[in-house]
């Protein structure tokens, strides 16, 4: 089973490393584009990475070593902020800071729709349902489009119109957590639309930093959350079944603003990019870094890790 680890930098270098020894073993350059990658995702079956590049998207082969991409999206008008793929790898879908949210056809690499959030996105997310994204803006709202309807059926705004930085779906659909720039998380249980109840259910909220928080991000168990914060610090909070956030860890050792994290598949492993140029592996267990990966000569702003089933 291949663990694929990549991370990018405002260096506009996207790196891939072996995950254990620290080794990088494929720099994507990029030389004479200009742009900083944003934000990375890998395909489910680890075929394709697809880098969000100031305004367009970049989708390299894995396998391959060329840096020139296989396909490059180019529709949004503003830095492209987020970037997701299908469970199936059939489409990507994009937020940017022009307002859109786009899904993109893989097959025919065309803008298979548009939906228009009227301000900047900070974040995108597919339910696993497959039918539903739930995204977060810079003026605080939190919305739930629907795939079938094409419309926004379900908008929350928890803290006014304090921009929300980040959004986190359980893998199981039971559960959100949205943070927002002044450090605090909320987290609704998610109903089911034939229920009685609201389909999102508040339960709780908490200031998890106190500072900026820069990505919240559920492990595949459902059994923590992690934050990522400009205090240097990425949190670990634990879980319980009645959605209390208990904090069980601080991960310490980066020297500047964490930007992003990744989990491993059994939620064993947490990988984080931060603006000290590197980026790191910690073990959940005992809360230490396990590997330290080198070489960004700029702030290392997202990674992304596949180690599960290809």
């Amino acid at each position: 089973m291949s663990v694929i680890l990549v991370t990018g930098s405002y260096d506009h270098e996207i790196r891939f490393w072996e995950a254990w020894s620290g080794i990088c073993s494929r720099t994507i350059a990029r030389s004479g584009e200009s742009g900083q990658v944003n934000r990375l995702a890998i395909s489910p079956d680890k075929r394709l990475l697809a880098a969000a590049i100031h305004k367009k998207v970049n989708i390299y082969e894995i396998a391959s070593a060329s840096s020139t991409p296989l396909i490059s999206l180019e529709e949004h008008e503003m830095n492209v902020t987020s970037v997701s793929f299908h469970s199936e790898g059939k489409w990507l879908v994009t937020g940017s800071e022009d307002g859109t949210i786009k899904i993109w056809d893989l097959r025919s690499t065309q803008v298979h729709r548009t939906y228009d959030n009227g301000t900047p996105v900070n974040d995108v997310c597919v339910h696993p349902n497959q039918g539903e994204l739930i995204s977060c803006d810079q003026a605080g709202c939190i919305k739930q489009w629907d795939l079938s309807e094409n419309l926004c059926s379900h908008e929350l705004t928890p803290a006014g119109d304090v921009p929300i930085r980040s959004v986190s779906l359980a893998s199981d659909g039971s559960c959100l957590v949205a943070g927002n720039n002044k450090g605090k998380c909320y987290v609704w249980k998610i109903n089911e639309e034939k229920s009685e109840l609201p389909r999102y259910q508040a339960v709780t909220k908490f200031s998890a930093h106190k500072k900026y928080l820069t990505r919240v991000l559920l492990s595949p168990d459902v059994k923590y959350l992690a934050t990522c914060s400009a205090d240097t610090t990425v949190k670990i909070w634990s879980i319980s079944q009645n959605y209390e956030f208990k904090p069980e860890k601080v991960l310490q050792g980066h020297q500047r603003w964490v930007w992003d994290c990744a989990f491993s598949a059994d939620s064993a492993y947490l990988v984080t990019a931060s603006s000290d140029h590197t980026a790191r592996l910690w073990e959940m267990a005992s809360g230490e870094t396990v590997r330290q990966y080198n070489g960004h000569h700029k702030a290392a702003v997202c990674c992304a890790l596949h180690d599960g089933a290809g």
